[in-house]
């Protein structure tokens, strides 16, 4: 299942914030208008640039992924604020946006030797997801979330390199 991510801008963001996930999903992942807020709010420091994107299947709108990262570092490349809208679940278009996401990453930040992400304690379905990527936890927890990272050698993972299957 192929997607494309668009950056969420003017023409797209109201579309964007009336994306939902399961009601039982709604205290693992913020909402599409929470990650934007974040954009001018920068609740991580002046150093954080966040760049939100749409996730499309088509012309159809399917869910929400963010990155946030800090210009001049190695491993300060997160993957935020992801989800697949409640009526697009289940049909690949999540694996399709997460590798979407880290070939954006490894291609436009060649200096990235880990991306990382949080997913909450509960959320089995998406820590499956990420693990069956490549995704490791840490050992960290930051309120209820675990950090997971993935780690990026010569640019790429290995899941671009075919190492994942």
């Amino acid at each position: 299942m192929t997607v494309n991510l668009i950056p969420c801008s003017r023409e797209n963001w109201l579309e964007a914030i009336s994306l939902n996930v399961h009601n039982d999903q709604a205290g693992f992942v913020p909402s599409a208008a929470v990650s934007l807020a974040k954009v001018h709010i920068k609740p991580d420091g002046d150093n954080v640039t966040y760049l939100p994107f749409c996730i499309y299947h088509e012309h159809t709108m399917v869910g929400f992924i963010m990155h946030a990262f800090e210009e001049d570092t190695e491993n300060m490349f997160w993957i935020n604020g992801f989800f697949i809208d409640v009526r697009y679940q289940k049909k690949g278009y999540g694996q399709s946006a997460l590798f979407q996401m880290i070939n954006y990453i490894c291609s436009h930040f060649p200096k990235c030797k880990e991306i990382r992400l949080t997913v909450h304690k509960n959320n089995s379905t998406a820590r499956m997801l990420y693990e069956k990527i490549g995704f490791k936890a840490t050992g960290e927890v930051w309120d209820f979330e675990v950090v997971m990272a993935l780690p990026i050698v010569n640019g790429l993972s290995k899941l671009l390199k075919g190492g994942y299957k």
